[in-house]
């Protein structure tokens, strides 16, 4: 992706755009009607098309932190991502605040790298850069997502053990659904792919769900990318249903399945 320099004050400026909709008092609105999966599902759709209609209308902050130019060199909007996190945390908040918890961080710590990135690319490069002293954005979002993940963790599980594995899980998740978004479609592809199968085993799974649908044909048609700041944000959300709804096995599976597309990821950016 392309990206270009901008404020971290556009990152507050995102955020702040949804008080347009009634802050967290739109969040209990749509609760009520999220009890189940489907409603759940047409909650986080609706909260995101809301969302993402306002913020093209009246982009928060300088209009030009909201464009980039995509992998053809078409130009494309970043709206996209901030309604990503919108619908998905509104849909999860009333059952799981943790999941809305790390869908928020992992957003805030996307938009950053959305204005603030650079060439570099892997974990390693941006931990040499953290040792001499430079906090890169990748750090960020390693620590920012690292951390909120683990804390998310934490608050869906009861056992410490759980509580570790469903923190990478989740991480794992944010990072994976970031790593595939460098074609149009692929990552929100991936989070209904990944999703659909939650849907058996609770309602959280359909807040991702709604969002990445929501987004899906402007994505495809190459008219908006979710940018980091979705990617990561769905990736939480669709992570945080897979830590709440897994049993031990089940989460030493998924973590041991994000760990090593890890490592194939930072393989893959050091050999770019």
């Amino acid at each position: 992706m392309t990206r270009a320099p901008g404020r971290l004050g556009t990152v507050a400026g995102a955020f702040g755009a949804f008080g347009a909709f009634g802050s967290f008092g739109a969040f209990g609105a749509f609760g009520a009607f999220g009890a189940t999966r489907l409603g759940t599902f047409v909650a986080a759709f609706g909260a995101t098309r809301l969302a993402y209609g306002r913020l093209r209308r009246r982009p928060p902050g300088n209009p030009g932190s909201w464009e980039r130019t995509n992998h053809a060199g078409r130009p494309v909007l970043l709206q996209a991502g901030p309604a990503a996190a919108f619908g998905s945390a509104a849909a999860a908040l009333p059952s799981a605040p943790a999941a809305a918890l790390a869908v928020t961080a992992a957003a805030v710590c996307g938009r950053y790298d959305d204005l603030r990135g650079d060439h570099r690319r892997g974990f390693r490069a941006h931990l040499a850069a953290l040792r001499g002293g430079e906090v890169t954005s990748g750090a960020v979002k390693l620590l920012g997502i690292g951390g909120a993940s683990l804390v998310a963790g934490a608050l869906l599980r009861e056992k410490p053990v759980d509580k570790v594995l469903a923190g990478v899980v989740i991480a794992g998740t944010a990072h994976l659904v970031n790593l595939v978004d460098v074609r149009p479609g692929r990552a929100g592809l991936l989070v209904l792919g990944i999703g659909a199968p939650g849907l058996l085993r609770g309602t959280l799974a359909a807040a991702p769900m709604g969002a990445a649908a929501a987004l899906l044909a402007d994505d495809l048609g190459e008219v908006s990318m979710l940018g980091d700041m979705g990617a990561h944000a769905l990736g939480a959300a669709v992570g945080s249903a897979v830590a709440a709804s897994n049993g031990r096995l089940g989460l030493v599976a998924h973590a041991a399945g994000l760990v090593a597309a890890a490592v194939w990821g930072e393989r893959a950016a050091s050999s770019a």
